[in-house]
């Protein structure tokens, strides 16, 4: 039977930030996803049991955590999760193998992960002797060595390659289809956020803003500060100018310009309101384009391009208004666009997306 979490988390930390978050957590990838500070690891700590909250109640399958109305906390050793940390906290005077044993409830449960994650030939090697991604490896396998019922995983691939994420992700899939747990797993980085979770919930001070299919939170944010983590490079201040109910779409003028783009038409509480657009959603052309279905052409000049490997930032003024631009340095060479050249912005209606602050 599928292991579920479910909680609801208050507590002060001093006078500045506090967490007051509610979920729940089913089995399978669950992303916590958000900003540096949000509390995404301040609320692992509460499940885990190495944070008390001020109130709330936390409840894994059937088993009651933590309870202040009825004052039940059950010790860190007897929750059953698991806790694989940023840091790794492996055991420094320990070998692989002590390490991935210790606290564990079978040595036949061992021996299996260090086959399967393919740590055999470091077993008696010292955390010091390892590569990162072998280090690891190890702290996952020893956080599943004790048979968890939950799994809290805190930015645990952030210095690893691309090749060892894989390796480990492909592990964790195939592990939990025959464990059904939920993995609470703490990340900022939009690529994991995309690609690992099943369920995502966006942090932001303290609490929960927004959860559904990665897909679905992040490729149209509603608010301000999940486009900002989504992606969302231009957050333009704007106001209505006319609405088009025939055709779906309303104008809106950038503030203290002349500028106005079509976006989908939306029901609001205000005229004032705030689109957000991603710099790769926007196509740049040397010379006025023609026939074509995009309804925002804006004319505007570069004021400065940086190059970020294969791809080039473009900085574009339109008319006062600055729209930040990606191309690659192919793009870039082919159109001829250098810092002062002119150029045509090609935005589809359906790439503005309106923001609540």
């Amino acid at each position: 039977m599928a292991m579920r979490l479910t909680a609801r988390v208050q507590k002060r930390f001093g006078s500045s930030f506090s967490l007051d978050a509610e979920a729940e957590f089913v089995a399978g990838f669950n992303i916590l996803f958000g900003a540096s500070g949000a509390g995404k690891t301040s609320l692992l700590d509460c499940f885990a049991g190495l944070s008390a909250p001020d109130d709330g109640r936390i409840v894994l399958g059937e088993r009651v955590l933590f309870d202040r109305s009825t004052k039940a906390d059950v010790p860190v050793h007897q929750r059953c999760v698991g806790y694989v940390f940023q840091s790794q906290a492996l055991f420094p005077h320990l070998t692989v193998g002590e390490n991935i044993g210790f606290g564990a409830n079978s040595s036949d449960l061992v021996a299996k992960l260090i086959r399967e994650i393919g740590l055999g030939e470091f077993v008696e090697r010292r955390p010091s002797e390892l590569s990162a991604g072998q280090r690891q490896r190890a702290a996952l396998a020893r956080a599943l060595a004790s048979d968890p019922q939950l799994l809290l995983m805190d930015e645990p691939l952030a210095a690893l390659d691309a090749a060892t994420k894989s390796t480990i992700v492909e592990f964790l899939r195939k592990w939990n289809a025959e464990h059904l747990l939920p993995i609470v797993y703490v990340t900022h980085d939009l690529e994991e956020a995309y690609s690992l979770g099943e369920r995502l919930m966006v942090m932001e001070e303290g609490r929960i803003i927004a959860a559904g299919a990665p897909q679905e939170v992040l490729s149209t944010p509603e608010r301000q500060p999940i486009a900002q983590l989504a992606g969302f490079e231009n957050q333009l201040q704007c106001q209505v100018v006319s609405e088009h109910p025939d055709q779906g779409t309303m104008s809106c003028r950038l503030s203290g310009t002349e500028v106005v783009l079509e976006a989908p038409l939306t029901r609001l509480a205000s005229k004032n309101v705030v689109l957000g657009i991603r710099a790769g959603d926007i196509l740049l052309a040397a010379e006025r384009p023609r026939g074509i279905s995009a309804r925002n052409v804006l004319q505007g000049t570069i004021e400065s391009l940086e190059r970020r490997g294969v791809m080039v930032r473009l900085l574009v003024n339109v008319g006062g208004a600055k729209f930040e631009a990606h191309v690659t340095t192919g793009a870039q060479i082919s159109l001829g666009i250098t810092g002062g050249k002119n150029v045509w912005l090609v935005i589809k209606t359906y790439s503005c997306h309106l923001l609540n602050a």
